[in-house]
């Protein structure tokens, strides 16, 4: 699939680093594992010199394009200032302001380095506040590689048991099993369920904790009043509603989700599209809540401020206030999803499409697609067998199915119109 450079250089790597990558995510198998040389705009260019059209936007964080030199400019201008200090700056406190301007739901904010540490710290803080310890999530949500919440991620839908009594699984080894004692475990989108078990649980729960979307799922959607049942739920048994917002805050709607839907969480976590690839993170909420921050609870680290993350937000999130940045790239990617459901159509393909047009997905070979359970169904070798054939074709979606499209401002209608172009060939070769 990749050039020769491609095939040395990972050949170098698996001699020092495990996988030869610096993240799981980024091992596609020994021989087929990109690597990248550089990336501009909505492209990026492998070891090997090839050109890619590029929709995995490092996970989702490039909302405005790699290497946007508005926001390069911005961090090259601060940290020739310094790029880290023992002390707070009026930067930091812009970006807050900002943050608490834009999300509905935000009173009061921290900042982080990853959503990893954003989900961690709140949920941290969820259980001070509740003095509870009972963590309930969902089947198929991905909210970081720490122990608390890495269950029922990424397993055998087989593995997770009846729906009505599902088996939290760890999604690693080295997961101490008393961390067992503290998760409860649903299908996303169980209405039934989630009311049974806050029945039963609901007063020793600290926190529910969901992304709005199952952002490493599919991007499958929330039914129509689920976010909504959790809100009134939580509030009910005094849980702490936490929305993960890593992957679609600023990225659906300058306020995220919470804009998106109308709901209003007790905390939310972000991270990604924050800083535009740059190394920021934050959670916050409610001012009640988050003020016992300092006060017996614990929360910080040495990068949390780090000039580069900060000054990287500022650009960006002044670039989504001032521009309609998220409406053309919602528009662009709304033209490419209507393509390739078209395409799909065509073809007699039954196809699924999840998400938004900002960060989307599609299940192939089903009819419907409201859990992880479901998606578990879908035809997961035809939707590799179009992705290989679509990166040969310089055309780059993420080699794993549950990782959605990303859709940056710097994807024109010229890429849209290749992409649907190489979907449409490739489409008709799978079916021969």
């Amino acid at each position: 699939m990749f050039g020769s450079k491609t095939q040395s250089l990972q050949q170098r790597a698996l001699k020092v680093l495990p996988l030869g990558v610096n993240s799981n995510f980024r091992f596609w198998g020994e021989g087929i594992t990109p690597y990248v040389e550089k990336a501009k705009g909505a492209h990026l260019w492998d070891v090997d010199g090839k050109k890619y059209i590029d929709y995995r936007m490092a996970f989702g964080p490039i909302i405005l394009g790699h290497a946007y030199d508005e926001v390069d400019q911005k961090v090259i201008e601060e940290i020739q200032k310094g790029v880290l200090f023992a002390m707070t700056g009026e930067l930091e406190v812009v970006v807050a302001e900002m943050i608490v301007e834009m999300a509905p739901a935000i009173e009061m904010v921290r900042f982080a380095c990853s959503g990893t540490e954003a989900t961690m710290h709140a949920i941290r803080v969820a259980r001070a506040y509740t003095g509870r310890e009972l963590i309930l999530k969902f089947e198929g949500n991905y909210h970081g590689f720490h122990d608390h919440t890495l269950w029922s991620t990424y397993a055998p839908a087989e593995a997770y048991g009846n729906r009505r009594s599902p088996i939290p699984v760890p999604a690693s080894s080295g997961i101490p099993k008393s961390m067992r004692e503290f998760i409860i475990t649903l299908p996303f989108n169980d209405f039934e369920g989630f009311e049974r078990v806050m029945r039963s649980y609901g007063d020793q729960i600290a926190a529910v904790i969901t992304e709005p979307c199952q952002g490493n799922c599919a991007a499958i959607n929330p039914q129509d009043g689920f976010l909504e049942l959790i809100r009134k739920q939580t509030e009910e048994h005094g849980c702490v509603f936490i929305l993960d917002e890593v992957k679609t805050g600023f990225r659906i709607a300058n306020g995220g989700a919470q804009e998106y839907y109308g709901i209003k969480p007790d905390l939310a976590t972000y991270a990604k599209a924050l800083g535009n690839g740059y190394p920021v993170a934050a959670f916050g909420g409610k001012k009640e809540i988050m003020s016992i921050i300092g006060h017996g609870v614990a929360q910080g680290g040495t990068y949390t401020n780090n000039k580069p993350g900060v000054a990287a937000a500022f650009a960006t999130l002044s670039l989504l206030k001032s521009k309609p940045i998220l409406k053309t790239i919602e528009k662009r990617g709304q033209r490419l999803m209507d393509g390739l459901k078209e395409i799909f159509a065509e073809n007699d393909i039954p196809a699924v499409f999840t998400g938004y047009p900002a960060m989307f997905s599609f299940s192939l070979g089903v009819e419907a697609v409201s859990c992880q359970r479901d998606w578990a169904t879908s035809d997961h070798d035809l939707y590799l067998s179009l992705a290989e054939k679509a990166i040969k074709r310089g055309v780059m979606p993420d080699y794993d199915s549950r990782e959605p499209w990303f859709m940056c401002y710097e994807h024109t209608d010229a890429d849209v119109d290749e992409t649907l172009n190489v979907y449409a060939e490739i489409v008709k070769e799978v079916k021969k």
